[in-house]
């Protein structure tokens, strides 16, 4: 254009856009949490690992999912399935097509690991962090002050997991946070699996069952070489050792972001009990359904011999009209 003035091409335009729009590992936290919340996630994965300069985070969720043919398109510029539910919410316009895009255009790689429609999602980002920068501080949790109010205080580094409990404490109503290593949240996303009602886990002669929702599948592991394969084909790497510890209970489940720093107690994700009828209906978390399961477990454990009988799998527990059901699934003693 003369002068040193040049138009830029769309392309070259949304490319630096995209450049501008993730600035850490943090913003591209947000947006994947996002993206799984408008999904209609209720459930939120977040595996996070570092190796020397690469930091990966792989999100997992039991929301809508992607079709196959959209697996590759959704990191391409304005793709969005939000055509007429574009979102404002803290962290600004959610739905122009971009988060993905842009988290792309910072990081080494980026993929969908596997999804389907009402599959859920798993999405994996690898970043170099020499580039995309994150907090150098990532171990500590932070702290929630204040009153007891939906936006109550935190102190803290502004850190991954920082990021995933201020998220969690603006969708509180909508879906569940965890956050920790690969092998926890395959231990976690295990235990939420067999804590459902009338979910059975597989046996050594059954067929693997592809309808599961993905975030279910480690459910299905009989052995620690199948976890290890279900966990892999999740994105979520570990060793057959480290299945193994989780299958003896020695890599303990995740609690969700707000009960690990006390935000429940303190409102910002209180839950009220619905009403069915004339009945409370009690909305219990997944690690207080572990609590209820496991008390039944070993209460049972501990009659179970004088029946020549043997526990066989986790107590299943489910709220109904003005109760707590109990389902302990027992077998004989060979």
């Amino acid at each position: 254009m003369g002068d040193g003035f040049v138009r830029l091409r769309i392309s070259e335009a949304e490319r630096r856009q995209a450049k501008h729009d993730i600035r850490c590992v943090e913003d591209a936290a947000i947006e994947l949490l996002r993206n799984s919340r408008d999904a209609g996630a209720t459930r939120i994965y977040v595996a996070s690992s570092r190796e020397g300069n690469v930091r990966t985070l792989t999100i997992a969720d039991n929301g809508s999912g992607i079709p196959n043919h959209m697996q590759l398109r959704v990191f391409d510029a304005r793709v969005t399935s939000k055509l007429d539910t574009m979102l404002v919410d803290r962290w600004g316009v959610h739905g122009r097509g971009m988060a993905l895009f842009s988290i792309r255009e910072n990081a080494l790689s980026a993929r969908v690991v596997s999804s389907g429609i009402g599959m859920g999602c798993v999405i994996q980002i690898a970043f170099d962090v020499r580039n995309t920068r994150e907090r150098a501080d990532q171990s500590t949790w932070p702290e929630v002050t204040g009153p007891d109010t939906k936006h109550p205080g935190i102190r803290g580094p502004r850190n991954i997991v920082r990021s995933c409990v201020e998220f969690a404490l603006e969708s509180a109503s909508q879906c569940n946070v965890y956050v920790g290593l690969p092998s926890e949240v395959v231990a976690t996303m295990r235990r939420h699996a067999l804590y459902q009602a009338d979910y059975r886990t597989a046996t050594n002669d059954d067929a693997f069952d592809e309808s599961i929702v993905l975030v279910d599948r480690p459910g299905q592991a009989c052995d620690a070489r199948d976890l290890a394969q279900i966990a892999a084909n999740m994105g979520l790497e570990m060793s057959e050792r480290n299945a193994h510890r989780i299958l003896r209970g020695e890599i303990a489940p995740l609690k969700n972001v707000l009960d690990v720093v006390g935000a429940t107690e303190r409102g910002g994700g209180k839950r009220v009990a619905r009403m069915n009828g004339r009945q409370r209906v009690l909305p219990l978390s997944e690690s207080e359904r572990a609590e209820i399961g496991e008390a039944a477990r070993d209460a049972f454990a501990r009659i179970a011999e004088h029946y020549y009988v043997l526990p066989a799998g986790m107590p299943s527990v489910r709220c109904s009209d003005g109760r707590i059901v109990v389902s302990i699934p027992y077998a004989d003693d060979d």
